[in-house]
């Protein structure tokens, strides 16, 4: 459903969507260093938990487990809310002025204000790169209902591709939510009838379940990790079934291109594992903004090759 807005204050809507967008590239910051590290302690007391109902530790382990289990309970708790941003090489708290987002980084130089040891620039990147595709998002779909979905839609990649780039993780937390969203999203029929995305996400998931597996019969290794089926899965979900050849064509080949580039560039070698999730991201992206000129170009495409 769109919403009318007078054409005279386009200016102050673009603004605030690239404020927002700062916004929330900084908060996405956050859950792509954060989110990890909570799926890891969340596993390790799993484990723990595990081991000592099934006893397979004998009375001096018992009670090490419980002086360990005293000290972690008085841990300070670690999610996306606490403990406060600190630098992570002086340890030093993160205060408000030195969190607004890019500008911080530019009046700071790049540089903790207290060590002087330089912040990534994963921060700023985030932070910018979110503003420009929430404002591209906005260019697209205006001020409507679907911009909303889309805005969240683009705000899931850019986190997914995050962790992922990082630590070869697609979590269950975001992916999940993301792909019901957009079955929800398509119950009006904002992006695709619902059928077609019920069957968008099945095929999905289904796709790269078998190419996992027949790569894994061919070679007796695994080419790709159960969460990018359920991110593929969540992106025939949003556009349907037509969208997925595309979709896998697209993040196929940017896949190629970049681990050949990072091959000749000898960042990498042949045996060198590379996330495919911020791949199936970029195809997702590209089929939210420009999926109907993609599959045009791919339909003209396949029948020049059949003529």
């Amino acid at each position: 459903m769109d919403i009318y807005f007078d054409p005279e204050f386009l200016f102050f809507w673009q603004a605030a969507v690239v404020v927002l967008g700062l916004i929330v590239g900084s908060f996405l910051n956050v859950v792509i260093y954060r989110l990890p590290i909570m799926l890891e302690l969340a596993w390790q007391a799993e484990a723990r938990y595990v081991l000592d109902q099934q006893g397979q530790r004998d009375q001096e382990d018992q009670e090490g487990r419980q002086d360990q289990d005293k000290e972690d309970a008085q841990v300070e708790p670690f999610n996306l809310s606490v403990p406060r941003s600190r630098c992570a090489k002086c340890n030093s708290p993160i205060g408000i002025l030195q969190n607004i987002p890019l500008i911080s980084f530019l009046w700071l130089r790049g540089k903790c204000a207290h060590c002087q040891t330089p912040i990534s620039w994963q921060y700023p990147a985030i932070e910018l790169i979110t503003a420009i595709l929430s404002l591209m998002v906005f260019w697209k779909f205006g001020l409507s209902t679907d911009l909303i979905f889309a805005l969240i839609f683009t705000w899931a990649l850019i986190a997914l591709s995050g962790i992922d780039a990082k630590h070869f993780i697609l979590p269950d937390n975001i992916v999940l939510p993301l792909l019901w969203l957009g079955l929800f999203a398509n119950l009006s029929g904002s992006f695709a009838n619902l059928s077609d995305a019920v069957l968008g996400a099945i095929f999905g998931y289904g796709v790269l379940w078998v190419c996992f597996w027949a790569f894994k019969l061919a070679t007796g290794k695994e080419g790709m990790g159960y969460g990018d089926f359920k991110l593929m899965a969540a992106v025939g979900g949003w556009f349907g079934w037509q969208s997925l050849p595309a979709a896998l064509l697209l993040s196929s080949l940017t896949g190629a291109v970049v681990g050949i580039t990072l091959i000749i560039l000898q960042k990498n070698d042949r045996s060198s594992a590379i996330p495919f999730g911020p791949y199936i991201a970029i195809s997702g992206w590209l089929m939210l903004m420009y999926g109907a000129e993609i599959k045009s170009l791919l339909a003209q495409l396949l029948s020049l090759n059949f003529l």
